[in-house]
């Protein structure tokens, strides 16, 4: 049975080159229009954008990435503490009328702790999911009711609108889709009242069973892959790109210390390799990348994203792309995927 599956590549960070000289921002913003268009060209939907402290503003970021493509969408990272939400519903209507492309919305109720301290958020982890419905609701019932010209109004806990309307109008055929954290019952919570796609960080697919989740609820995870003709290639290729790396080990047992992420830390309790299956997480666990990865032959690679397929996962949030040549690898690999059996 084929599956309609949605695939995500992931813009990568500025964070190297963000204090470094001006020419080395240029080359890192040519780099990013170069992935879109890898990604466009392998079929991808659309592009995750990070939002941190350290990194530059993913709106100007999703902006480049619409003028390199043709139809690639920005998946933006929307933080809270960084914008009222009429401010991003504004830039979503913005972006639509100015390309007439969708934005998918990846909304972030936590993010690195140390950043909301700096910033003065000090809300607890499931409070923070509650305010991120109620911003969450206010973006998409402005997009929504824009198309007719209707003024919002909102009460919550956290926020409140009155007579408020959105200007320009968002198409219906653009409306925004949003994307929320299913790793804690906290984020599952709010992807159920948001209907949004819940993403989570995965096991190894043998712990998933098929139809393992409730088919009203959308479904998705981030996940690297390295595939090649042979198991012996691929993980030579994945330890050239991945070597074992002491300080970035350091670096990631400090993250943990100080994070009250679910996903973060369920991951950094799982061993680093799985017997018998191409699940790996030395690129999590040296702070390398932020999802696991899948490595080994193109076949048995297509196996294991077709148990997740089978268990219910329909949008694949790759890793960042090293070059055009493995996202044509990887889109070989989900064509084997979709073709094998539940």
């Amino acid at each position: 049975m084929t599956h309609t599956i949605r695939l995500f590549s992931t813009c990568p960070p500025s964070v190297d080159v963000a204090s470094t000289p001006a020419a080395s921002g240029r080359s890192w913003h040519q780099h990013v229009a170069a992935i879109a268009r890898w990604s466009e060209a392998a079929g991808c939907e659309g592009m995750l954008i990070y939002a941190d402290n350290r990194l530059v503003d993913p709106w100007l970021v999703a902006q480049s990435v619409i003028e390199a493509t043709g139809r690639l969408c920005p998946l933006v990272a929307v933080q809270p503490a960084y914008m009222h939400p009429y401010a991003v519903a504004k830039m979503v209507a913005t972006l639509g009328y100015l390309h007439g492309r969708k934005i998918y919305l990846n909304m972030v109720a936590g993010g690195f702790k140390r950043d909301l301290e700096a910033l003065g958020d000090m809300t607890p982890h499931d409070d923070r999911y509650l305010r991120l419905v109620e911003y969450t609701r206010i973006i998409m019932d402005l997009a929504r009711a824009s198309a007719g010209n209707r003024a919002v109004s909102f009460q919550g806990s956290y926020y409140a609108v009155e007579g408020l309307k959105l200007t320009p109008a968002v198409p219906p055929d653009i409306l925004p889709e949003v994307f929320v954290s299913g790793s804690s019952e906290a984020g599952l919570e709010a992807a159920r009242a948001l209907g949004a796609v819940a993403v989570h960080y995965p096991q190894p697919a043998r712990q998933y069973g098929e139809n393992a989740f409730d088919p009203a609820l959308a479904r998705g995870i981030r996940v690297g892959i390295v595939a090649r003709a042979t198991s012996e290639e691929a993980w030579r290729v994945a330890e050239e790109r991945f070597p074992p790396d002491r300080r970035g080990q350091v670096v990631h047992q400090l993250a943990m210390k100080t994070s009250d992420s679910r996903w973060h830390k369920d991951l950094s309790e799982r061993p680093e390799a799985e017997p018998d299956s191409p699940y790996w997480l030395r690129p999590f666990h040296s702070y390398q990348t932020f999802c696991p990865y899948l490595v080994g032959a193109r076949e048995r690679v297509a196996e294991e994203l077709a148990r997740y397929i089978a268990a219910g996962f329909r949008t694949f949030i790759l890793d960042v792309p090293p070059n055009e040549a493995e996202l044509a690898e990887i889109k070989a690999v989900f064509a084997l995927a979709g073709r094998a059996p539940d």
